[in-house]
């Protein structure tokens, strides 16, 4: 460093004054000793002296210059230290950036379906600090990650693609066989044992339905079916309790009174069935699961609730990522070994439509599992469509008001079937109906015989036929006030009752309906 006050060239002579000391010391000794040497002897002595000052003096020089260029490479080293101290920060600064901003960025671009070449294009700028070859290398490292991320986001896609594929020819299948199902109910209807086991089979073919969906929804695909008409909310309700196993330990309390969109439909009835699969399964067999939807400000808030061991405050922060990690968008491959798939097709789903879910503990000592559908999804106007099959066997009780559009109005006994290769009987046009999207049994009369739209031909019996023609078909009023609660029906009595129907015998008295604001009952309560 140059103090102030002082000159470049005051500070290049002092190294030379400091050289030259040792030879004026030199020069000084060879006086004295040519002085106080004899007359004959001061000759050589005056020589010795001068060629010791000489090679003092060249000493010194040498001494002076390397050290000079000691302090020039000296102050060459501290300043390429200083540069490359600085261009290690660049570098590392640089890498950070690239670490925590450039790189998930860019990936999050090709996940969105953008190419390689575009994404470097607005990623590749590089500092003016940098060197060439920091530059090039980090070009080439990023471009070698980026290219690595397309290439499995591809085999992603092409995975995804490969199970929703399959799950959509299983669905394929299962709906060729409830089809067929459906066929041999109507056939063989007149056969209580057989019609039960076909029920036993349309069943089982849900479940698996149900599973294929799952599949689907994991795939980044829609769940199986598509609804067109507004189906009211108990009936998805009954639609979700068709797709699991333990349906009959299901209670439905009170269930407001809304219709779901079409397009909400499904997405709705396989969040619920997921969500009951799981409460079912998780509870001891003996317990209930109880079932609620109330109308809250953002939408519909459908309460479950079973009596299980609970959650732990860890098992609820599992189920939270779990469903949080399906939100963000989880992978097939992410589900493990043995995969747990309810929580995170009820992930995706609410991050396609729009649901909120949330657990607590029970007041009945389980699990409160609380999924709020958002009021896009829910209208007022009339629920055309029917979505409920299978569980409408359950022995579960509701004390929603019977929908008059639901009530049965014209109801007779079922005559033999007629094959349709046989001479074909003259019937009026009131003896025939056609089948709907309905798959099995859908409502129950107020006596409890389970009503069925049929697609195949039937003849009724002559003393039906007379009774029906001498009697007024019966009507309904639309008005909210006169629609009663439709009294639950006992474990088996549906059945008993359809056979009743079957051999023509008159059905047993409707009990009398119970106040809908009534809970419901246990089996053992039940008269």
């Amino acid at each position: 460093m140059v103090r102030a006050g002082s000159s470049p060239g005051d500070r290049r002579s002092a190294p030379a004054l400091v050289g030259l000391l040792p030879a004026g010391v030199t020069a000084a000794v060879a006086a004295i000793a040519v002085a106080v040497a004899p007359g004959g002897a001061r000759t050589s002595v005056a020589w010795t002296g001068v060629v010791a000052v000489v090679a003092v003096a060249v000493v010194a020089t040498e001494a002076v210059r390397r050290g000079r260029a000691l302090e020039s490479l000296r102050e060459t080293a501290l300043r390429q230290v200083a540069e490359l101290r600085h261009s290690l920060a660049r570098q590392e600064e640089e890498t950070i950036r690239l670490a925590r901003q450039q790189l998930p960025h860019a990936v999050d671009r090709l996940q969105r379906g953008e190419f390689v070449e575009d994404v470097l294009k607005d990623v590749e700028y590089f500092d003016e600090g940098l060197t060439p070859e920091f530059a090039a290398a980090r070009a080439a490292m990023l471009r070698s990650a980026l290219e690595a991320v397309s290439a499995e986001e591809d085999v992603r896609e092409s995975s995804q693609r490969a199970f929703v594929n399959i799950a959509r020819r299983v669905q394929a299948i299962t709906n060729q066989q409830a089809s067929d199902l459906r066929s041999m109910e109507d056939r063989h209807g007149g056969s209580p044992a057989v019609f039960g086991d076909l029920l036993k089979l349309d069943h089982g073919t849900a479940l698996v339905g149900r599973l294929a969906d799952s599949i689907s929804v994991l795939g980044g695909a829609r769940p199986g079916r598509q609804w067109t008409k507004v189906v009211a909310l108990f009936s998805v309700m009954r639609g979700a309790m068709s797709r699991i196993t333990d349906y009959q330990r299901i209670d439905l309390h009170k269930i407001a009174q809304v219709g779901i969109v079409g397009p909400g439909v499904e997405p709705l009835i396989h969040a619920l069935s997921e969500i009951l699969d799981n409460a079912t399964r998780y509870s001891p067999p003996q317990t209930r699961v109880h079932v609620s939807a109330v109308e809250v400000q953002t939408g519909i808030a459908i309460e479950i609730e079973d009596g299980g061991v609970g959650l732990s405050e860890e098992a609820r922060e599992r189920a939270e990522q779990a469903i949080a990690e399906a939100q963000a968008g989880i992978d097939l491959k992410d589900l493990g070994e043995t995969p747990r798939l309810g929580f995170a097709v009820v992930g995706r789903l609410c991050r396609d439509y729009g649901f909120q879910i949330s657990l607590r503990n029970s007041a009945y000592g389980g699990v409160r599992a609380v999924l709020i559908v958002p009021s896009e999804l829910i209208t007022t106007a009339p629920a055309t469509g029917i979505a409920h099959g299978i569980g409408a066997a359950s022995n579960s009780q509701s004390n929603v008001k019977a929908d008059p559009s639901r009530m049965p109005v014209d109801i007779r006994p079922v005559g033999p079937l007629v094959p349709s290769s046989g001479p074909k009987a003259s019937l009026p046009a009131a003896s025939m109906t056609d089948d709907d999207d309905v798959t099995v049994v859908t409502e129950r009369t107020p006596s409890g015989l389970p009503q069925r739209r049929r697609r195949a031909t039937y003849v009724e019996s002559a003393p039906a036929a007379q009774a029906r023609s001498q009697q007024p078909p019966a009507t309904v009023t639309a008005s909210s006030d006169q629609a009663k609660t439709e009294d639950p029906v006992q474990p088996g009595l549906w059945l008993a009752a359809f056979t009743s129907g079957v051999n023509g015998e008159t059905p047993p008295p409707a009990p009398a309906s119970k106040n809908s604001d009534e809970t419901s009952l246990d089996e053992s309560e039940k008269p």
